[in-house]
């Protein structure tokens, strides 16, 4: 290929781009307007309902006439009508959230909406689908698995200096993740721990976060005369560091630490590039003791995060019933 041909591929992906950018623009505008108009149609059935005692039959003639008078007024039925009165109520007090909800899709609107039980609850999902850009699938994967009460349980093991370079490290690293869709047998070793996530890589990185950019399995570090290997190396684009992941079947030891602050040593020194943050840790357990971990991590010279992990669905009541135990013991203080 010649060089003109070069600038002219340069220049044919630089207006491709604008293209894609473009479409991106339309479709967030669709949606805003999308869901202006259902907010718009909630609020007049609500009132209606209201004021003139407009109910299910006076609907169900609503989604009748706009069915024979505009062919293409799809997805308006008695049913969908309601949902938008629903929708409408739910959110209208609440400016924060009244915004939000314009920024993802209706399905996943709904999802939250049948699915959560508090305003907390709500915007934590609201939030969490703008921010990773959820699919229907992602967004109900997260439900069912607890996130929001998963989130709210964590421990916040993370180093002092971890906390010192990244304020906001909770917010992209938790200390309790659920693994279930690794399909994991009751006994596994390491090998088949690393394997199962290699295998489902793609839902591994939808549960700690769309930031992580995976680079390598037993990544190599050369110290010296000697050669060392990571279990997994990831990259996180927010935080703009390397990410060291260690994977372990049992229980946390302290010794676990001193290994992993040789290994971000070793990646910061060798591996880490001038305008990047430095390396963090991430020291994955079936379970800790948390007397042990904050003893290892107030100790360490490193930004560490410790987290726990769960092979089975742990299910959402239990984590609501734990929620609502932490909450009532910290109001016995």
């Amino acid at each position: 290929m010649n060089e003109l041909e070069l600038h002219d591929k340069k220049a044919f992906q630089e207006i491709l781009a604008m293209i894609k950018e473009a479409r991106i623009k339309v479709e967030k505008a669709v949606n805003k307007e999308l869901i202006g108009l259902y907010w718009n149609i909630g609020e007049y059935i609500s009132n209606k309902n209201k004021k003139d005692g407009w109910g299910s039959g006076t609907v169900q003639n609503l989604s009748d006439f706009l069915r024979d008078t505009e062919p293409n007024s799809k997805g308006f039925s008695s049913q969908n009508l309601w949902r938008m009165k629903q929708f409408y109520e739910t959110y209208h007090k609440n400016e924060k959230l009244s915004l939000l909800v314009r920024e993802i899709g209706w399905t996943n609107n709904m999802l939250i909406i049948s699915q959560t039980k508090t305003e907390e609850e709500k915007e934590f999902y609201l939030k969490l689908a703008v921010r990773e850009k959820y699919s229907k699938k992602e967004l109900s994967r997260q439900l069912e698995s607890g996130l929001y009460e998963r989130s709210l349980l964590s421990k916040e093991n993370v180093s002092p200096v971890a906390r010192e370079i990244y304020p906001n490290i909770n917010e992209h690293l938790r200390d309790y993740y659920s693994f279930e869709f690794l399909g994991l047998k009751d006994t596994y070793s390491e090998f088949s721990f690393k394997k199962a996530i290699l295998t489902n890589l793609k839902d591994f990185i939808l549960e700690f976060g769309k930031d992580f950019l995976f680079i390598d399995e037993e990544y190599r570090l050369q110290v010296g005369n000697k050669d060392y290997a990571i279990d997994l190396l990831f990259y996180h684009r927010e935080l703009n560091c390397l990410v060291a992941l260690e994977l372990k079947v049992g229980e946390f030891k302290p010794e676990y630490m001193g290994k992993m602050d040789f290994y971000l040593g070793a990646l910061d020194k060798n591996v880490k590039k001038p305008h990047e943050n430095p390396s963090v840790g991430i020291i994955l357990c079936k379970t800790k003791e948390e007397n042990i971990v904050e003893i290892s991590l107030n100790r360490s010279t490193s930004p560490t995060i410790i987290s726990q992990y769960e092979t089975k669905l742990i299910n959402k009541d239990l984590l609501r019933n734990k929620l609502n135990d932490l909450f009532d013991s910290n109001l016995d203080v």
